[in-house]
């Protein structure tokens, strides 16, 4: 068989080294296994990239694809943190970044009824490597709110308005952290949490609920950080919060990081 011209091992002379090169938007399955030992399937989208030396062309876009198919068909939490060990050795690079962003399911209670429905929630690991091992390790969580404002509470004769929030929320962590623990923060930082099934009696209670919590935007992540100051293993975070206003044509943002 006739060899094939390898023209990403050609060398370029602009002198200017790549941070990140490789492949995004690829749909792959993934096991993740919840607080209560049951595991749910569910699929994500991956990110994988490696750096690349400036002496180097291009990179091999095909080695990506084969090293997270070289883990099975289904990914979990050891392959994730495995992958980027393989992406440094096929595609012989320094640093790998691997990423990937799912959706995850709880099943919730109303608060009356007690009826159950699941909700979903937004999630992304974010995994750093180099040649020395896992240097990186990053939790993300997207979690919809309910908010209510304070302002319009104090002014108003009648009613306040409020909307719904979506807390970005990131972490670093000295030890593993479940998801729904992360969710479970972030929703008690909120007016009120948000359920799929409301019954009348249920709505009745997250509207009086919202109403005794009031909180803007700046007491959301503010509530978020205090609650991550004080929690014995995360050792980062960002948190981001944006509320898609109800009697405005703008959203309300905030956001506080944790100095590394």
């Amino acid at each position: 068989m006739q060899e094939l011209k390898d023209t990403q091992n050609e060398c370029d002379d602009r002198c200017l080294p790549i941070d990140r090169v490789g492949v995004k938007g690829l749909r792959f399955p993934v096991e993740v296994r919840d607080k209560g030992g049951s595991v749910q399937r569910t699929v994500a989208t991956v990110s994988l990239a490696v750096d690349l030396p400036a002496h180097f062309k291009g990179t091999h876009m095909s080695r990506f694809v084969e090293a997270l198919h070289s883990h099975g068909g289904c990914l979990d939490v050891h392959s994730i943190l495995a992958l980027p060990r393989e992406l440094l050795k096929r595609l012989d690079a320094r640093k790998a970044h691997f990423e990937i962003q799912f959706p995850f399911f709880l099943s919730k209670p109303a608060p009356v009824s007690g009826i159950v429905g699941l909700l979903d929630y937004e999630v992304r690991f974010e995994v750093d490597a180099s040649a020395e091992g896992v240097t990186d390790f990053v939790v993300t969580v997207m979690v919809p709110v309910t908010t209510l404002c304070p302002c319009s509470k104090a002014i108003s004769d009648r009613g306040a308005h409020n909307q719904r929030g979506l807390v970005t929320y990131a972490v670093r962590s000295s030890k593993p952290i479940w998801i729904e623990d992360l969710i479970a923060l972030v929703e008690r930082s909120a007016s009120c949490e948000l359920f799929s099934i409301l019954k009348r009696v249920d709505e009745k209670a997250v509207t009086e609920r919202a109403y005794d919590n009031p909180v803007f935007v700046e007491d959301l992540v503010r509530n978020v950080a205090s609650r991550s100051n004080a929690h014995a293993t995360i050792t980062w975070y960002r948190v981001e919060a944006e509320n898609h206003e109800s009697i405005h044509n703008h959203n309300a943002y905030a956001v506080i990081e944790k100095p590394r």
